[in-house]
């Protein structure tokens, strides 16, 4: 039960930095639970999001395209663009 509990806290955490990032809360809980609660790669695909978004394209093929990627910016791009 401890550990279940610390690991809890550590989710709570993380999700309160990426908050405070400036990231919505349901695209931060999405993100975590994606990425198996990896702050680190949450927070890459947020920020990956963030940018495509403010390019232009849409939220879901955005999504999809970065899962298929593993975050990878370059190729992410690519994909999106060929869509």
């Amino acid at each position: 039960p401890g550990c279940l509990l610390l690991q809890f806290l550590s989710y709570l955490s993380a999700c309160d930095r990426l908050l405070k990032q400036g990231y919505e809360e349901g695209q931060v809980e999405e993100a975590m639970e994606m990425f198996q609660y990896s702050e680190k790669k949450a927070a890459e695909f947020l920020h990956l999001l963030a940018q495509f978004n403010d390019m232009g394209f849409q939220q879901n093929e955005i999504k999809e395209v970065l899962l298929l990627c593993g975050n990878q910016r370059e190729k992410a791009l690519e994909e999106l663009v060929m869509k």
